[in-house]
């Protein structure tokens, strides 16, 4: 595809609610409360912001710098950036890789999402106690054709966005979808707040105890950044490289980075008083959304309208993430095999749909699909996570610190000298020295942790 060609985001806003929408998932929803109650509250969300400042802004920028100056994929930008005699172009395939893996276990909560929306219309919580939620949720993971529809009809949801282009399907998507989010965001904060357990809950999420700040603290919080930001999956190449040549890449990165943040303290302020009012664990990971919080949800004055918004705050959350996901796919297709836009998304989204299926049927009681005694959801989780994701972030970092010349990566932070490079030649600094430090701390000690 010939550059002239090439969609751009229309606008700064543009950028910001798409790379932010790409960002904004389940991981800010109900990881980043999970993360944060176990790591001590208020102390792990002071730790998260440093970090998410001063290695997840840095981070991001890498993946712009990469995608602007090739306006190509992340398979065509190392390949254009550092030639065809090499082994950068790898680095762009296992980009490609990490988003085709994570989609496709990530529509399997994303139908579970889904799933739960058209539960929550249909008022099926009502007068149940906990174990009854906690077995509906099994029975839905085990029904024989439910989680896979609606795995289906989230990707064919995601397909269509795709398929319409970058301005007219998701940036325009993206400024419908993320204002809706913060909107429903900031009804559920309002209505936690009248809780009995508020004051308790924001005391544990805002007054920070440093004693409690230790290793584990510090690698959660950088882990946790580092996910949340969708760093290392190809998913900011490829949108860097719709960013206009004009547009400040710093301020916008710094834009998504305080978007991401914002949602997820946002989240906090949901979860923590609700946790404290009703006395559950906020760490509980999935079964909080899918069983404790509709639970807790119907013990509330108005509780079938907050359940519903909850559900659909999920489902939205989860197709911006999706639509990101599915576009590295896509524009390696279009770009690589020279497919059309909506030819690949639906080539990308089949594809997808094939593993991810058995993500979903490992689910099940007594599957036979696992590995040891890993779902293949786990397994695709692990994977990812625990490797493509830290050394693709590393590899991007030492690309960008090391690898491209100097004058090149300043040319893209200052937009070829009209922005002042003050504060971008520190932003090298980190790119160079700082983010790849932190990035292999975090794999290390993960491997050492398993």
């Amino acid at each position: 595809m010939s550059e002239h060609k090439r969609e751009n985001f229309s606008s700064k806003l543009g950028i910001i609610v798409a790379t932010a929408g790409s960002a904004l998932g389940l991981g800010n929803i109900y990881r980043f409360p999970c993360e944060a109650g176990a790591n001590g509250g208020g102390a792990f969300l002071i730790v998260y912001l440093c970090l998410a400042l001063l290695i997840g802004t840095p981070l991001m920028i890498s993946e712009f710098v990469i995608g602007r100056r090739s306006r190509s994929n992340p398979v065509g930008a190392f390949r254009r950036l550092a030639g065809k005699k090499n082994a950068w172009p790898v680095v762009g395939y296992m980009g490609v890789l990490c988003a085709f893996l994570i989609l496709a276990f990530y529509t399997t909560v994303a139908g579970w999402t889904l799933g739960y929306l058209a539960k929550s219309v249909l008022n099926h919580f009502a007068g149940q106690d906990l174990p009854q939620i906690q077995q509906q949720f099994v029975d839905f993971t085990n029904h024989q054709w439910w989680p896979i529809v609606c795995q289906l009809v989230f990707l064919a949801l995601t397909a269509l966005v795709v398929a319409r282009g970058v301005k007219d399907g998701i940036e325009k998507w993206s400024k419908v979808l993320m204002p809706l989010l913060l909107v429903i965001m900031f009804v559920l904060c309002v209505k936690s707040l009248t809780l009995s357990g508020a004051g308790e809950g924001l005391r544990f999420f805002f007054n920070p105890d440093f004693s409690k700040i230790n290793g584990r603290v510090l690698i959660s919080a950088l882990g946790q950044s580092f996910f949340s930001l969708s760093i290392g999956m190809g998913a900011l190449i490829t949108y860097g490289s719709y960013i206009g040549k004009n547009d400040n890449m710093a301020s916008s990165a710094l834009g998504v980075v305080l978007a991401d943040t914002l949602v997820a303290v946002l989240a906090g302020i949901v979860i923590f008083p609700a946790a404290f009012t009703f006395g559950i664990q906020p760490e509980a990971g999935a079964s909080l959304a899918f069983t404790t919080l509709p639970m807790v949800f119907q013990q509330m004055s108005g509780g079938y309208v907050f359940c519903l918004m909850f559900f659909l705050l999920l489902v939205i959350a989860t197709l911006t993430s999706t639509i990101s996901l599915l576009e590295v796919i896509v524009a390696a297709f279009t770009e690589e095999l020279q497919l059309s836009r909506p030819k690949s998304a639906w080539i990308g989204a089949a594809a997808t749909a094939v593993i991810g299926v058995l993500a979903t049927l490992s689910f099940r009681t007594g599957s036979p699909l696992h590995i040891g005694s890993s779902t293949v959801f786990d397994l695709l989780d692990h994977v990812t996570a625990l490797y493509i994701m830290p050394i693709g972030g590393l590899l991007i970092v030492i690309f960008v610190g090391w690898r491209m010349k100097k004058a090149d990566v300043m040319d893209e932070l200052t937009n070829n000298g009209k922005l002042r490079a003050g504060i971008r030649n520190a932003i090298r600094l980190i790119i160079r020295y700082l983010a790849p430090v932190a990035i292999a701390v975090i794999f290390i000690s993960q491997l050492i942790g398993k």
